[in-house]
């Protein structure tokens, strides 16, 4: 018996990533609520999370993600990929553990060359006391260990210890329009509690498909950065729907996730620095053209039109005027979607520069 499954086009995919990552049409729900869905949002530049929230949530006020920090309700942490995220407190919790082997595998493989001799496992006993006792700089926690190992530069002894070591960075970091030191100390002295046991990865397959789905098994692996999900994978498989891409690729996907009709207008919406709307996927084909990927690991802010993306920003401020710089690429120009992303530049402008002057420029060309 042939059994059909559904070939889903890249507008098809592309509106299903908009409407679940929230890009679709702005939200309402609470800014802890949203984090969580999205199961973070990547933050190794600090103020970057606040445009990620201003592009997907209503009325949104960044004074609010600043307070939860402070209040411990969100935390930055190393999670995904080994990249800072922005959780909320509980997540850290609940997926550090999860998360801890392949954070430790990918900082022996970036620096084994320049840990020649060191113990993974005194070193992280060497370091926990320390940020334990004060948050401190990666490189200050180095310098403290350093006479065990004279031969390993400090920055290679703290960047090891921020994978070995569950840390989050502590406030003033990552506040609104504020700057501070990466100040590190451990997430149970932070947040009073013990992280939990490493659970099954099964739940975490299932946010990331109400996330970003539907999604291959790849995608689901680029974006964790966990190994060894096939398990997991065939445990919920047959709770799941499947489609195919054009590829042939087999997708999966939640029962009852919006998969919105691929004419579904888009908004233009700014997005910050290495947005998991398109860092989050092997095959980044549904959000960007195969020539632009290379952006998206370069800190470009990227602006999707009809919900590609078509062109990276900038913002310069001189003399009391804030000019946002829009440049295009592949030559591609707004044509009716002109006075959209003016209007959306615009309430960016006033975001980030609210005392300033608001003018957009369009470049034809990136």
């Amino acid at each position: 018996m042939t059994v059909l499954v559904t070939v889903l086009g890249q507008r098809a995919l592309n509106r299903a990533l908009l409407a679940r990552s929230l890009l679709l049409q702005r939200s309402t729900r609470p800014v802890t609520e949203a984090v969580e869905h999205l199961v973070g949002l990547q933050a190794q530049e600090p103020q970057e999370p606040y445009v990620g929230l201003f592009a997907r949530l209503a009325d949104f006020d960044p004074a609010e993600p600043s307070r939860l920090l402070e209040q411990r309700v969100l935390v930055r942490t190393l999670l995904m990929r080994r990249t800072m995220h922005l959780v909320s407190a509980r997540d850290c919790l609940a997926l550090r553990a999860l998360h801890q082997p392949m954070l430790a595998q990918r900082a022996r493989s970036v620096l084994r060359s320049r840990l020649l001799g060191v113990d993974e496992a005194e070193l992280a006993a060497a370091g926990y006391p320390l940020f334990e006792a004060e948050p401190r700089l990666l490189t200050e926690a180095g310098r403290a260990v350093q006479e065990r190992w004279p031969g390993v530069a400090p920055r290679d002894l703290g960047d090891a210890l921020s994978s070995l070591v569950p840390l989050v960075q502590v406030p003033p970091r990552g506040l609104w329009r504020q700057t501070g030191p990466a100040r590190n100390t451990t997430i149970p002295r932070w947040l009073g509690r013990e992280l939990a046991p490493a659970p099954e990865p099964d739940e975490l397959v299932l946010r990331y498909l109400a996330a970003f789905g539907p999604a291959a098994g790849a995608d689901i692996r680029a974006w964790s950065g966990l190994s060894g999900l096939r398990p997991a994978v065939d445990r919920l498989r047959p709770d799941l729907r499947t489609f195919r891409d054009e590829r042939g690729r087999l997708l999966l996907d939640l029962p009852d996730a919006p998969r919105p009709d691929p004419d579904t207008p888009a908004p233009p919406r700014f997005l910050p620095a290495f947005d998991n709307a398109v860092l989050g996927y092997d095959d980044r084909s549904r959000i960007i053209d195969a020539q632009d990927r290379g952006l998206s690991v370069t800190g470009a802010r990227f602006l999707l039109v009809d919900g590609r993306v078509r062109a990276t920003w900038t913002v310069r401020t001189e003399d009391g005027t804030a000019e946002l710089q829009i440049s295009a690429l592949g030559g591609f120009r707004p044509g009716r979607h002109t006075d959209e992303v003016a209007e959306e530049g615009l309430r960016l402008l006033a975001l980030l520069a609210p005392d300033c002057d608001h003018r957009v420029t369009w470049s034809p060309t990136g």
